[in-house]
């Protein structure tokens, strides 16, 4: 009888413990040092191992980390009938109306919304993905990515979602070094919307202001600029803002700060409702008269935009039709019928009171 060759005792162990869950796509392998000492082999015999058991497909080499097991294979769970949404915010804002939209396409389809939100902190986003991975809580997940705007440290928890093969997609915005789709408004046109909006009134030094830790104020600055270059209007550094989330719900705490940046601008493009409703505190006030001193221009077009003590003129936000979408899209994923899920939104505006014509 011709003995097993001693390799393969370890090929087909590794076999083993796939087949069992005990190690599972994108996890990683035990080293050269750790298996010759398991199975009392040479690091030669356990190469050989390696190079079958890629060569099947069971595992991948990555240069400088080492073997893991390959994503073609996938755990193989019964369906949780749940679909799990991670949101920045839950309870106001435009946020009650993505969910809304979510939520009514989610429970049509036979699966039950449940819901957990970060406060866009990267802590609380660890715990919460950890959570839904650890406990195998969902069929698919939705998620609004957590100051999107800075380098994320959670980006092993995403491949690990991407190697498990969990149906996932983002929605608002999207970490570009992730490659899961996403359903957005498209943020740099919506920028330059605002923006050109306020030139074709005939304003021509004209603030911006943009938060720094999210993707979105990245992308509308980036269409801010590009519609004062294209008119060959100046930007003036001096006149950009840069807040994060901390700053933007107390704005108007920062009087000095917000109008030394607004200084000989007669128009300005804030970042959304919510900097714009607090821009038009600190203008009252200071006894700055909207739109006959400055004109502002917000994004997102919701209730604070219709509501407030000087109506905005707002870019629109899809709202639920993109909580819709990005519910729609993840459920065709779940079930295989869609090969590109990503989509954004063209931006509509509203017109309103706050910008004065002056051409």
């Amino acid at each position: 009888m011709t003995q097993q060759p001693k390799y393969k005792k370890l090929v087909e162990w590794v076999k083993a413990q796939v087949e069992s869950s005990k190690l599972g796509p994108g996890e990683k392998l035990n080293s050269e040092n750790e298996l010759t000492e398991m199975f009392q082999i040479s690091r030669q015999t356990v190469r050989r191992a390696i190079e079958e058991l890629e060569m099947d497909g069971i595992v991948e080499r990555r240069q400088g980390s080492g073997t893991y097991i390959s994503n073609v294979f996938k755990r193989k769970t019964e369906n949780t009938m749940n679909i799990a949404v991670i949101t920045t915010y839950v309870d106001d804002y435009i946020f009650p109306s993505i969910i809304k939209g979510m939520e009514e396409v989610i429970s049509d389809a036979g699966y039950t919304l449940q819901i957990a939100f970060t406060h866009n902190s990267v802590e609380k986003e660890y715990s919460v993905i950890k959570n839904i991975l650890d406990r195998n809580m969902a069929d698919g997940i939705i998620v609004e990515p957590t100051k999107s705007g800075i380098p994320n440290p959670n980006v092993e928890l995403y491949n690990e979602i991407i190697a498990k093969d969990i149906p996932t997609i983002f929605f608002n915005s999207y970490y570009p070094e992730i490659k899961l789709p996403y359903v957005v408004l498209d943020d740099k046109a919506t920028g330059y919307k605002a923006a050109k909006h306020l030139i074709d009134a005939g304003h021509e030094r004209i603030a911006g202001i943009f938060k720094s830790d999210d993707r979105q104020g990245h992308l509308r600055y980036a269409g801010y600029v590009q519609a004062l270059s294209e008119e060959g209007l100046r930007l003036y550094d001096e006149n950009v803002l840069w807040i994060d989330t901390e700053d933007l719900r107390n704005l108007s705490m920062e009087s000095k700060r917000v109008l030394k940046r607004l200084k000989d601008c007669t128009g300005c493009v804030c970042y959304n409702d919510l900097a714009a409703q607090e821009v038009v505190k600190i203008c009252s006030k200071h006894e700055i008269k909207i739109p006959e001193e400055l004109s502002l221009v917000s994004i997102d077009n919701s209730d604070l935009a219709a509501n407030c003590k000087i109506p905005l003129t707002s870019v629109s936000h899809p709202k639920i039709e993109l909580g819709k979408m990005a519910a729609s899209n993840l459920i065709q994923m779940i079930r295989g019928e869609i090969a590109q899920a990503s989509y954004a939104f063209s931006p509509e505006l509203t017109e309103r009171k706050s910008v004065k014509r002056i051409n």
